[in-house]
């Protein structure tokens, strides 16, 4: 335990902490990213161990649930599950108002969807994230239908921003979402009314969704490394 990655631990204590939340009986929204990844494990520890029962998850991407299955948690779908208790997700941008960038993993439709339905959206990130306003080191990430990408630039260029369609990593060619449609991701230079914003890209047609999440966290659990050691506040 102690020769691991202090980074890697922190992720690990924020998704603990996390994952001790989730009540037996809940319907669980399960987040896409490297620190949910560690929560969806823990939730499947709690289960194994029998302190949970009766817990059933929601993925929001692939990854969450091929870790939901390999993790032993009972998976069901928005049409099955008549509420969703607690979501617990990742951000890549955080601002003092709790406002999130998301989808950086570009799966931040099925996420807003899924954490904006929860009774409870519990966000879980490192104090990396943390930034004074929305759009100063992350670019926003917009999910474009593939005939749309030409117009939907020019409209976002409009806007001010810089976009850039998202190339796939040891793979040629665009980044694909789980939906079938390619990610722009969108430089400004600071975002000053991330809801206005959030608002005005959604309604340029050929925009399925975009990775602005105003007024969705309820809880903000904050990962750290001081003096080597790992810790977790709520902001």
């Amino acid at each position: 335990m102690g020769d691991m990655d202090p980074v890697k631990l922190m992720k690990q204590e924020v998704g603990r902490a996390a994952a001790a939340q989730v009540k037996s009986g809940s319907i669980v929204g399960l987040g896409t990213g490297s620190t949910t990844a560690f929560a969806i494990q823990f939730i499947g520890e709690r289960l194994a161990a029998g302190e949970l029962t009766d817990v059933v998850g929601i993925p929001t991407s692939f990854q969450a649930s091929v870790l939901a299955k390999k993790h032993g948690i009972p998976l069901t779908t928005l049409d099955e599950a008549p509420r969703i208790d607690i979501a617990i997700d990742g951000a890549d941008e955080v601002d003092p108002q709790q406002n999130l960038i998301k989808g950086g993993g570009a799966a931040h439709t099925r996420e807003k969807v899924v954490d904006g339905l929860a009774e409870r959206f519990v966000v879980v990130v490192d104090s990396s994230k943390l930034v004074d306003k929305l759009g100063s080191t992350f670019a926003l990430p917009v999910e474009v239908l593939p005939m749309a990408v030409a117009p939907v630039t020019r409209a976002l260029t409009a806007l001010g921003g810089t976009p850039e369609l998202r190339m796939g990593v040891n793979k040629d060619g665009p980044v694909i979402t789980d939906q079938g449609n390619m990610v722009l991701d969108v430089k400004f230079t600071g975002i000053d009314n991330p809801a206005e914003l959030e608002k005005t890209v959604n309604n340029i047609p050929g925009v399925l969704e975009n990775g602005l999440f105003v007024g969705l966290a309820d809880e903000v659990l904050i990962g750290e490394v001081i003096d080597g050691k790992a810790s977790v506040r709520t902001m």
